[in-house]
């Protein structure tokens, strides 16, 4: 697969598929650290009203660390993010939350002696208009009805597919005016991945936009409406997500086509 610096970005026209214009989220040439190692690389990417983007690539590419860098738990040395034309480049990870970004993180991280409920609740911490809790509870619920069955029950004896579930439905619980993804098929069993990718597709019919990192390329790009390619702490390749499943270095390096 060809670097960062050779190969060719595909610019997709303004408004594409948002109906309303412009970005919900801009990220603008940020550049992300660890200590001295230079993680993010002059990262520029956006995700528009009503669309599922997806960022793919191979571990350690720096697609958790972009995430980290829009929630504000890796602030950027360079660069801007805006979220529905605020800058939140600086803003702690409390104010992104409450601003409307909300993630399910790789790993889940659920709080496993707690209940399903309980961790759900969670989600809702920082809210102030408790009076729709119950009207989100049910949405995860009919999204996820293994969770209603489970509702009592200790969040850490779920299965996989049920803790991402959990996580899932803890950051709908937010009530995200964005909602970011953090490899929700990881370790999964195929039948639960379809069914997280079903559930992700219905989320967004509900009008959320999702910024969504996966390493399964191919479901990834076959739900999304655009993706980015990172290749070692930079953005390679932007195109469409049909585009992207038919690009000759993308089958090869990520859809295991030859």
């Amino acid at each position: 697969m060809s670097t960062p610096e050779t190969s060719t970005a595909v610019p997709v026209a303004a408004g594409d598929g948002d109906g309303a214009g412009g970005p919900i989220l801009k990220v603008e040439g940020i550049h992300t650290y660890y200590g001295a190692i230079h993680a993010i690389k002059g990262v520029t990417l956006e995700v528009r009203k009503g669309e599922i983007v997806t960022l793919i690539g191979a571990n350690g590419a720096g697609k958790s660390t972009t995430l980290r860098s829009i929630n504000g738990l890796n602030r950027p040395r360079e660069g801007r993010i805006t979220f529905q034309g605020e800058d939140i480049t600086n803003r702690p990870a409390h104010e992104v939350v409450a601003m409307g970004i909300s993630q399910s993180p790789e790993g889940r991280r659920l709080f496993p002696r707690m209940s399903v409920l309980e961790n759900l609740e969670m989600g809702a911490f920082q809210r102030t208009d408790r009076q729709n809790f119950g009207e989100d509870l049910d949405r995860v619920y009919d999204l996820f009805p293994r969770l209603a069955e489970r509702k009592t029950q200790k969040a850490g004896t779920l299965s996989g597919g049920e803790q991402q579930m959990v996580a899932i439905g803890r950051a709908l619980m937010a009530r995200p005016k964005l909602l970011m993804l953090d490899e929700p098929s990881m370790g999964l069993a195929p039948i639960f991945v379809e069914k997280i990718f079903e559930i992700i597709v219905e989320i967004n019919s509900q009008g959320t936009p999702i910024l969504l990192v996966e390493q399964n390329a191919l479901m990834a790009l076959d739900v999304a409406k655009r993706g980015y390619v990172m290749e070692t702490g930079q953005i390679a390749i932007t195109d469409d997500a049909d585009r992207l499943s038919e690009n000759e270095q993308v089958k090869k390096a990520y859809l295991g086509i030859a």
